[in-house]
């Protein structure tokens, strides 16, 4: 496939956490539940806009919410 190139966009995100000065908690469920997919992922940091800091820190907040059983490991139709 000759001539055909792939068109990427170029912008950058900015991280909510460093702008407003979030905290991450576990117990924030609204704002974990932002950044996991209806499957059950968590989604990556080029996909969220996070910096690699605060995507640690919230991948960390959202698999210990998921052992609480504040948050489902999978999305509700995988259910069996």
């Amino acid at each position: 496939m000759k001539g055909r190139q792939k068109t990427i966009s170029q912008f950058k995100k900015d991280c909510i956490f460093c702008k407003k000065e979030v905290d991450v908690d576990y117990k924030n469920i609204e704002l974990l539940s932002r950044y996991v997919s209806s499957k059950g992922k968590i989604f990556s940091r080029r996909i969220s806009g996070n910096c690699a800091k605060h995507q640690r820190v919230l991948t960390k907040e959202i698999k210990l919410a998921r052992f609480l059983s504040l948050i489902p490991y999978v999305g509700r139709g995988l259910v069996r």
